[in-house]
C-alpha cells in the first residue's frame, strides 16, 4: 500500500490518470434498460461561447455530487451533457471576428456565414465540456447533445406547429423590448433595469389657433427622453382634470416639426404628477402605444433597427439616437421651448446581452400565448409536483408566472433555430411545417413563390425543451421512459423565469408531466474581499481552472461545497482553495499513516475480524463516530446541505479520525509485544490488530464517503487499500465481530460504483460508553491547556492529580493512564476520591493549575524550575500591563484631554484602559495561584 501512496500529494498526475480510466471504464455511462430507480440531472447547458468560470464550478460541482452520491447508492444514474447554441453571444462573437477581417455578415450573405459559425462551434464550442471534463464532472458524455443538433431542431420545429396549430404562437404587430445593438427583439425577461441618472426636459408646446389656458399660449410637457418627441402625435390629460377643460377639441403645434397635434382625454393620465400632461409617443412608449390604440392615433416611428434617427425624424434623420437627443435640447433653447432641465434618478432597460439601452419598438414578432400554459404550470408547484429548494424561491416563480405576459419568441439574428414558417407571396397564406425540408409550393394556392421567415426563435424557446427533446422526443424512446421525469435541477435564481418556468410549461404540455421533481436555487458567486458579485467588470474573479491547477480538482470542489450554504451567497478568496488543499495533504498524510503501520496486516485477519476480548473504548468511539457522521452527511445531501456534509466530513477527518483515534492507536501500533508472558503477548497481538483493522475499516468507508466531493483522492487511497485487501470476504455478509464496515465494498473495481457506506455496519456505543469516551477527551484536553498556558516545553512531562467523588468515573480514568501519558505527556499520575484526598484545596495544594470537567477536578504540578520560570514571566508582564493601565488612567483622569481630543481617540484610551485591567485581573490570578 505504501508503494501506491507517493510520500507527496500530487493531485495533477493521479486526477488525469483516475478520470481517464473512470470513462474508459464506462462508469459515467447510464443503461435505459436497466431495472430499478433511476436518478437523472440534464445538465443546464453552457454557451458555446463560454469558458468555465466559478458560477459553473460551482453548478457542475455540485451536480456532480449528487450524481455520484445517488450511482453509489445503486440508483440508474444518467447525467445528461451538453451545449445551447446561444444565439445572440454566439453571432455577437462571430461577427467580432469578422469585423476585424473587415468582413460584413450582410455581405457575405445568409449561408456563408453560417457556415461560419458551425466552423467556429466545430473550434470552440467544446472548450467548456473539456473543463468540465477537468472538474471530474461524471457525465454520459456518449449522450451529449447541441441544441441545434438535428434531434433537437426536429423537437423545436414540432413545439413551434403544435402550438400554432392549437392558436398558442400567433403573429402581430406590437410593441417589443428593442436591442439596437443587436438589431432584435427581446422578451421582457431579457431586459434588465438598471438605476440610471439622467434629466427631465420640460418642454412647451405652442397652442394652436391663438387658444390660451392660464393666460399662456403654451403648454409645458415633460420627458426622460427628448428626441422621442418627433414621433410625437398628441397631448394626453385627464377628463376629469378641470385646469385643462378649456384644451378639449384644440390643438397644440409640436416643437421642431411643425405638426398639429390633438389634446386627447385619457384616464391612464395621472392629474397629481407633473403638469397633469403628457406627451403621446406611440411609435416609442409602451404606454403611449395603449393609448394611441384607443384613440386610433397615427404611430410614426422615428427610428432605424440600428438606433438612429430615420426619415420621420426630419432634419435629425441619420443621427444616432443619443446624438439626436442633444440636438433636440440644443434646438429648443434656441427656440425658446425649454422651460427647466431636472436631474432625474429612473429605471431605464438595457439588454441582459449587450447591455445596451433598449427601446420600446414596435415590430412585427411572433409571440406565444402564455396565460394556458401558465396554470398547469402554477399548479404543479403549488400542489408539490415540482418542489423548490430553498422554497422561499417559490414566491419569485409564482409572482412571475402570475404577472407574466405574452412571449416574444422572434429573434432578428441569423444564428439560431430558422422559423418553420414559409409565406406566399400570391396569396399570403403562411405555411407551418415540422419537418426541415424547403418549401417548394405554398399548401394553398400551390404557388412556388414563397419565402422561409428570416428570423430565428429566441434560445430559450429550444431550451425549454430540453429535459425531453435530449431524450429523443418525439420519439417514445427507452431513455424518456426510464429517464424523465428527470430528478433534479440545480441552476442560479436569475434563469427561473428564462428558464425554469418554461422548462416547466413545456414539459407538462408535451409530457403530460413535470420535467424534474426538485428545483435547487444555489448561491451566486461573491468576492470574499469586496463582497460583490464576481465579474470581469469588476475585476474580481477566480479562475476555477486555475484554482485546479494550483491546488487540485479535489481542493476546488471541496471549497464551493463547503461555502454552498442554502439561501445565503457565497464568499470565495484564493486563501480558502489554499485551505481545502491543506486538508487534502491531511487525508493523504493520515492515509500513509495507515499504510506504514498495517504492513503485518492480512486479508486473514481482516477477515477475521476484531478480537472482542481486546476491543477498547477508543475502538467502540471511532466506529461509531463514523456511523454517527455517514447518518448526518447523508441526510445533509438529500436535503442539498453540500455545506454541512463537508462540515461533518471535515469535522470527523480532523478532529476525531486524525486528532484522537489516531494518536489513540499509537500506543498498541508500536507495542513491541514484550509482555511478561505469552498470555499477555498475545493480547497485545490482539489489541494492536484490532488497531489496525479499525484503521483500515474507517479509512476505507471514508473513502467511499468522500467520493461525491472529493473523488480523485478518495479513488486513489481506496485502491491502496484495494491492492491489499481486496480479497476480503467477498459476497460475505459483515457484521459485529467481522471487518465491521467494509461488507463487500472491495467487490468493486471502483470506489465510484462501491456501495454507500452503511452506518448499520459500523458498531455503535451505548450513550453511557460515548460520555465515558467525551470525559477522557476533555479531560486530556484540560491537561494540554494547562500545559499550553504555562508554556511548558511540549518534551518535559507534568504531574497530574486526578480526583473525583464517582468511583465508577475514577477507575475509568484510571485504565486510561497510558493515554494521559501518552497524549498529555505526563508523569506522576495519581487518581483520588474527593473523601480520600482532603477535599479540593488538598486536591490542588502544590500543583500549578486546576481545571474542572464535569465532576472531575484536574490538578497539574509543574517542576521547581519551570514554575519559578512561569512566575519571574508573569510577574514582568504584570509589570508591564499595570505600566500601560497607569498611562491610560493618567490620560483619562486629565479633563483637558478629555475635552479637547477627538472623540475617537479617547473612546481608544478608554478601550486600552478597559483591556489592560482585565489583562491584568488575569494575570495577577494565575500568579496568586502559582505562589500558593
Amino acid at each position: 500500500m505504501t508503494e501506491t501512496l507517493s510520500k507527496q500529494y500530487d493531485p495533477s498526475e493521479l486526477e488525469a490518470r483516475w478520470y481517464r480510466a473512470w470513462d474508459d471504464r464506462g462508469y459515467f455511462k447510464a443503461d435505459a434498460d436497466r431495472e430499478g430507480e433511476s436518478y437523472t440531472i440534464v445538465i443546464p447547458p453552457p454557451n458555446i461561447t463560454g469558458v468555465l468560470h466559478m458560477g459553473h464550478a460551482l453548478n457542475n460541482t455540485l451536480q456532480d455530487v449528487l450524481i455520484r452520491w445517488k450511482r453509489m447508492q445503486g440508483f440508474n444514474v444518467l447525467w445528461l451533457p451538453g451545449t445551447d447554441h446561444a444565439g445572440i453571444a454566439t453571432q455577437n462573437r462571430v461577427e467580432q471576428e469578422l469585423r476585424a477581417e473587415g468582413l460584413d455578415r450582410r455581405e457575405m450573405g445568409r449561408e456563408a456565414f453560417l457556415d461560419r459559425v458551425w466552423g467556429w462551434r466545430d473550434k470552440y464550442g467544446g472548450i467548456i465540456l473539456e473543463q468540465l471534463r477537468k472538474m471530474g464532472c461524471s457525465c454520459d458524455w456518449s449522450r451529449t447533445r447541441f441544441t441545434l443538433d438535428e434531434g433537437l431542431s426536429h423537437a423545436v420545429r414540432l413545439v413551434f406547429k403544435r402550438l400554432y396549430d392549437e392558436g398558442l404562437i400567433y403573429r402581430g404587430t406590437y410593441m417589443v423590448n428593442w436591442c439596437p445593438k443587436d438589431q432584435t427583439a427581446l422578451s421582457d425577461d431579457e431586459v434588465e433595469y438598471e438605476q440610471v441618472q439622467g434629466h427631465l426636459w420640460h418642454i412647451r408646446y405652442p397652442l394652436a389657433d391663438g387658444a390660451t389656458v392660464g393666460g399662456k399660449d403654451h403648454i409645458v410637457v415633460a420627458t426622460t427622453r427628448p428626441e422621442t418627441m418627433l414621433g410625437d402625435t398628441a397631448v394626453a390629460m385627464n377628463p376629469n382634470d378641470a385646469r385643462y377643460a378649456c384644451l378639449r377639441g384644440k390643438a397644440c403645434i409640436l416643437p421642431l416639426m411643425d405638426r398639429r397635434m390633438p389634446f386627447i382625454e385619457d384616464d391612464h393620465v395621472d392629474p397629481e404628477f407633473g403638469t397633469g400632461l403628457v406627451k403621446v409617443t406611440p411609435a416609442h412608449d409602451p404606454n403611449d402605444y395603449e393609448m394611441g390604440k384607443r384613440h386610433s392615433l397615427e404611430t410614426i416611428n422615428i427610428l432605424h433597427p440600428d438606433g438612429r434617427i430615420n426619415a420621420n425624424g426630419g432634419a435629425y434623420e441619420g443621427l444616432d439616437r443619443f446624438e439626436a437627443r442633444k440636438r433636440v435640447v440644443a434646438d429648443l433653447e434656441a427656440a425658446g421651448l425649454l422651460e427647466k432641465v431636472e436631474d432625474h434618478v429612473h429605471q431605464v432597460g438595457h439588454s441582459y446581452r449587450s447591455h445596451a439601452i433598449v427601446e420600446p419598438y414596435v415590430s412585427e414578432q411572433w409571440f406565444v400565448s402564455m396565460r394556458p400554459l401558465v396554470e398547469p404550470a402554477l399548479r404543479a408547484v403549488e400542489e408539490g409536483r415540482v418542489r423548490f429548494v430553498p422554497k422561499s424561491w417559490e414566491n419569485t416563480y409564482f409572482h412571475w408566472m402570475r404577472n407574466v405576459r405574452d412571449w416574444c419568441i422572434s429573434r432578428q439574428l441569423w444564428w439560431g433555430h430558422q422559423i418553420p414558417v414559409w409565406y406566399c407571396h400570391d396569396c399570403n397564406h403562411m405555411t407551418v411545417i415540422a419537418h426541415d425540408e424547403k418549401v417548394e409550393r405554398c399548401e394553398k394556392c400551390g404557388s412556388g413563390n414563397v419565402r422561409q421567415d428570416e428570423d430565428v426563435l429566441d434560445t430559450w424557446f429550444s431550451s425549454a425543451l430540453w429535459p425531453f427533446s435530449t431524450m429523443g422526443w418525439p420519439e417514445p424512446t427507452q431513455d424518456l421512459k426510464a429517464f424523465y421525469p428527470t430528478s433534479a435541477l440545480l441552476t442560479a435564481h436569475e434563469i427561473i423565469f428564462f428558464w425554469v418556468a418554461r422548462m416547466i410549461m413545456m414539459g407538462l404540455k408535451f409530457m403530460d408531466d413535470v420535467p424534474f421533481r426538485d428545483v435547487y436555487i444555489h448561491p451566486m458567486v461573491f468576492d470574499e474581499k469586496t463582497k460583490k458579485k464576481m465579474s470581469k467588470s469588476l475585476g474580481n474573479i477566480i479562475d476555477p481552472i486555475e484554482m485546479i491547477e494550483k491546488y487540485g480538482t479535489d481542493a476546488m470542489r471541496m471549497t464551493v461545497c463547503a461555502y454552498a450554504v442554502k439561501g445565503s451567497n457565497l464568499y470565495l478568496s484564493e486563501e480558502r482553495f489554499a485551505g481545502y488543499r491543506n486538508f487534502m495533504n491531511k487525508i493523504w498524510n493520515s492515509a500513509r499513516f495507515v499504510a506504514m503501520n498495517t504492513e503485518d496486516l492480512t486479508v486473514a485477519d481482516l477477515e477475521r475480524g476484531l478480537d472482542p476480548a481486546g476491543v477498547r473504548i477508543e475502538d467502540r468511539w471511532i466506529l461509531d463516530a463514523f456511523a454517527r457522521t455517514v447518518r448526518t452527511a447523508t441526510q445533509s445531501l438529500a436535503d442539498y446541505e453540500f455545506d454541512q456534509f463537508v462540515h461533518h466530513v471535515y469535522h470527523f477527518v480532523w478532529g476525531e479520525y486524525c486528532d484522537w483515534y489516531l494518536e489513540l492507536a499509537k500506543g498498541r501500533l508500536y507495542s513491541k509485544d514484550d509482555g511478561a508472558d505469552e498470555s499477555a503477548r498475545d493480547s497485545e497481538r490482539a489489541a494492536r490488530r484490532n488497531a489496525q483493522i479499525v484503521l483500515v475499516t474507517v479509512l476505507e468507508g471514508l473513502c467511499r464517503l468522500t467520493h461525491p466531493v472529493i473523488p480523485f483522492i478518495a479513488e486513489e487511497i481506496w485502491q491502496s487499500l484495494r491492492d491489499r485487501y481486496g480479497a476480503v470476504a467477498k459476497g460475505k455478509a459483515m457484521g459485529p465481530g467481522d471487518a465491521f464496515g467494509l461488507g463487500d465494498a472491495f467487490a468493486a473495481e471502483s470506489v465510484m460504483v462501491a456501495p454507500w457506506p452503511d452506518p448499520a455496519l459500523f458498531a455503535e456505543m451505548s450513550d453511557e460508553e460515548r460520555a465515558r469516551m467525551e470525559m477522557l477527551m476533555e479531560s486530556i484536553r484540560a491537561v494540554r491547556k494547562i500545559r499550553s498556558e504555562m508554556t511548558v516545553p511540549p518534551s518535559e512531562p507534568v504531574d497530574v492529580r486526578i480526583a473525583d467523588e464517582d468511583a465508577g468515573r475514577l477507575e475509568f480514568l484510571r485504565s486510561q493512564a497510558h493515554h494521559f501519558e501518552a497524549l498529555a505527556r505526563t508523569g506522576s499520575l495519581s487518581f483520588a476520591s474527593r473523601a480520600e484526598d482532603g477535599g479540593d484545596a488538598a486536591t490542588t495544594q502544590g500543583f500549578a493549575s486546576t481545571a474542572v470537567v464535569g465532576s472531575t477536578t484536574i490538578s497539574v504540578a509543574l517542576p521547581p524550575a519551570l514554575l519559578e520560570a512561569e512566575r519571574d514571566r508573569l510577574r514582568k508582564e504584570i509589570e508591564k500591563t499595570r505600566s500601560l493601565a497607569d498611562r491610560a488612567r493618567a490620560k483619562l483622569s486629565n479633563a483637558s484631554f478629555v475635552e479637547r481630543a477627538p472623540e475617537k481617540v479617547v473612546a481608544t484610551e478608554r478601550d486600552r484602559l478597559d483591556t489592560a485591567e482585565r489583562q491584568l485581573a488575569v494575570l495577577t490570578a494565575r500568579l496568586a495561584e502559582l505562589e500558593k
